[in-house]
Parts: structure tokens; C-alpha cells; sequence
């Protein structure tokens, strides 16, 4: 299997001044294949091969004006093409949206393949440069001399960090033991997610506790006078506020998604449709803060290395509406109503409790006959046909795991 190792980089002047040229060569290279891609589908109605767009690159390099293209590694140019030409193709499929121009002033990076550095006994020397980028290893337990990187990502963040990446194929990890255990997870705003046992994860809303100076450091950004050396220094106090509440969100996800995968055999959850819910003007900026979709990445990636199952029902299922007890349908339920009792059995439910059970029976029972299962990262949904209708029971199916599952 692929991963990467992401370091934390401490290039010396001369080398982020070759790493900085490099960076706008790149960006130069973007932008002006991208204007000469969608003035050439506008003019002539034609698609643009990656041949053509190479020779693109060739012909700019030729010219006069932009001469100076020759004097960095021509590999993170020609890398730039090849990631323009992906961004296409998944646009193109529906899995992503269209590409767009790319600014000075945000993140910059700039990839190599083998012909573009060596890597030998944990050092790295880019093209380019004369000696060795400084990185510091961050994983004790591996070993950096032992590493065979296929490519060599170097980045730079708005704030001013530097970081390199190294992916490495690695053999698969070994399976997980066995937990006996299975779980429905409900994602929510008050409560980051209510798992079927009850439990509650709390939300712990980072960028809400970071606002106000996040606000004081934009408006001492927006009185700056543009092109100054203060409003460098205004933006890089933004950028390093934004970096700490990213930084933060990013690292309870993993021990969050950790947890799950370590504790349960079997993951359920709803396949929410986050684009279409943060149109929503009055939530967007609370549910951007939860990072579902992150979160569901990290489970999907987490559950194949660990050996684990991980379901998604489909997300029209109505879980809160249903009583986990006797299986009656609400007709309505507002979602100021927190609490509800059930009016065919009686049971009193907690919304999020009864959603989380539900979304576990839900998972468990599409997955015995083998239908609406959403397979991660895979729109497709296998629908039953001709199935006799159930009788409701009272209760959750719990999973019989036999011996070696």
C-alpha cells in the first residue's frame, strides 16, 4: 500500500530561494495552461490531451518572455501539468469541481519525481541544489535511511511553515483483533456524534473558540496598506490563527475516527450530503466546523487498514423519525424536539440516541441482504428487488461473529 510521511521542512536561504522560483514557475505554468485550455474550448469547442498540453509547456518555455522557466527543475513543471490533467478528468466525471487559477498567496507546493531528487541513508537532495533539505522524522519506530520514496512533495504554507512529503510504498499493516463489537454513529452539531451505546462525543467547536481573534487579526489585515511589509505580517498572523484551528480540528478527528476503528468490528453511519447542507446560511459555518466529510474519509482509509467493516445507509433513511423500539414511523418531527415518546409502545426516546440505534439496525440488516449498501467512496447503491415484506421486531440485530472473523 501507498502512504506518505509529511515533515516538517527547515530549508536554509539558498535553498528557499530555489524552492520560491520553483513555486512561481509552477504557478506560471498552472495559470497559463489553464487560460490557454478554456480559451481553446471556448474558441474551437475542442478537449485538451495531456500530449497537448505538454507541448504547451514546451512552447512557453521557448519563449522569449518566459525564458526564465528553464532556470528551475523542469519535473514539478511538468508534474503541474500532469495534476492539471487529473483535476480535468475528475471534473469531467463528476467527482470534483473545476479547476481554478492559483494565487501567490496561499498554499504553495511543488512535486518531484525520482528524476528530480535522491534520496540515500535519510538525506534529501532536490534538483537544483547543492546540499541536503533539512527535514525532522517524526516517527521513531521507522526508520528514514530504510525509505524508497516514489515522490517528493515540498510545500509551504501561507503562515511561512515549511513541509516535505515523502510517499513510500509500505507493506499492509496487519489486521486489527477482533473487537466484538458493532456501533451506529450519529454526526450531529450540539454533540459531534451519539454512537448507539449511548455514548457522546462532544463537539468541541474550534473555530467558535477562535473567532474573535481571528476576527481582531483580520481587521488589523483589512487597515494594512496593500503591498506593505505590516500587512505581510498581518496576513501570516492570520494564516498562523487559521493553520492552529485546523491543526486542532485535524487531530481530534484522528483520535476520534482511532477510537471507532480500534473499539468495533463493524462502523455504521448516514451518508450525509454536506455540500447541500451547508447552503443552509444559518448552519454552514457550524457544520464546516464539525468536518463530517473529513471524518468519514478518515474512517473509510482507517477501516481497510485495520481490517475493519465500515457501512454507510443511505441518507434519505428516516433514523430519528423511527422508534428503535417497535419500528413506528413519526409523520413529523421537528428538529427543536430533542425528546420523544413513541405513541404505539410508549418507549421515551432521545433523538440522537434513538437515530444512532436505528442507523446501526438499519446497517446491519441492508448488509444481510446484501442491498443500499453505499460502498465507500462509490455513489452506487444496489437497491432490493422482490423481497417479501418483514415484520417489524422489537429490538437491534446484533451481529453473530463466528470464530476467525
Amino acid at each position: 500500500m501507498c502512504t506518505a510521511y509529511k515533515c516538517r521542512a527547515y530549508p536554509d536561504p539558498e535553498q528557499a530561494s530555489v524552492l520560491n522560483r520553483t513555486f512561481g514557475c509552477v504557478r506560471v505554468v498552472w495559470n497559463r495552461t489553464l487560460a490557454w485550455r478554456q480559451d481553446r474550448y471556448r474558441t474551437e469547442q475542442a478537449s485538451t490531451s495531456y500530449a497537448q498540453a505538454s507541448a504547451c509547456l514546451t512552447a512557453l518555455k521557448a519563449t522569449q518572455e518566459l525564458g526564465w522557466l528553464n532556470e528551475v527543475s523542469s519535473v514539478p513543471l511538468q508534474q503541474a501539468i500532469r495534476h492539471q490533467q487529473a483535476a480535468f478528468t475528475s471534473f469531467f466525471a463528476g467527482r470534483a469541481r473545476c479547476p481554478r487559477y492559483k494565487s501567490r498567496s496561499g498554499r504553495q507546493a511543488a512535486e518531484y519525481t525520482r528524476s528530480g531528487f535522491r534520496y540515500r541513508d535519510g538525506q534529501l537532495l532536490l534538483a537544483k541544489m547543492s546540499t541536503p533539505l533539512a527535514f525532522a522524522w517524526s516517527w521513531p519506530d521507522v526508520d528514514p535511511a530504510s525509505l524508497d520514496p516514489s515522490t517528493v512533495t515540498v510545500s509551504r504554507d501561507p503562515c511561512g511553515r515549511w513541509y516535505v512529503s515523502l510517499a513510500v510504498e509500505v507493506p499492509a499493516p496487519a489486521p486489527l483483533p477482533a473487537a466484538g463489537a458493532v456501533v451506529g454513529v450519529d454526526l450531529g452539531i450540539k454533540d459531534f456524534a451519539v454512537t448507539s451505546d449511548g455514548h457522546r462525543i462532544a463537539n468541541p467547536r474550534r473555530l467558535a473558540r477562535r473567532e474573535r481573534s481571528l476576527a481582531r487579526y483580520q481587521r488589523r489585515l483589512a487597515r494594512c496598506q496593500q503591498g506593505s511589509a505590516n500587512r505581510a505580517k498581518a496576513r501570516a498572523k492570520v494564516a498562523r490563527a487559521h493553520r492552529k484551528v485546523r491543526a486542532s480540528r485535524s487531530d481530534f478527528l484522528h483520535r476520534t475516527s482511532a477510537r471507532l476503528v480500534r473499539d468495533h468490528d463493524v462502523i455504521v453511519i448516514e451518508d450525509l450530503a454536506v455540500k447541500n447542507m451547508v447552503r443552509n446560511h444559518s448552519l454552514a459555518k457550524a457544520i464546516s466546523d464539525c468536518g463530517w466529510a473529513t471524518f468519514r474519509r478518515m474512517l473509510e482509509y482507517k477501516a481497510v487498514r485495520g481490517g475493519r467493516r465500515l457501512i454507510v445507509i443511505d441518507r434519505w433513511y428516516p433514523s430519528s423519525k423511527t422508534c428503535s423500539a417497535c419500528g413506528h414511523l413519526l409523520p413529523e418531527l421537528p428538529l427543536s424536539t430533542r425528546t420523544w415518546q413513541c405513541p404505539s409502545c410508549g418507549t421515551r426516546h432521545d433523538r440522537d440516541v434513538n437515530a444512532a440505534k436505528n442507523i446501526l439496525a438499519a446497517g446491519l440488516a441492508v448488509t444481510a441482504c446484501g442491498a443500499d449498501v453505499r460502498h465507500p467512496g462509490s455513489s452506487w447503491v444496489r437497491s432490493a428487488m422482490k423481497q417479501e415484506p418483514r415484520p417489524v421486531r422489537t429490538g437491534i440485530p446484533v451481529l453473530q461473529l463466528q470464530d476467525g472473523e
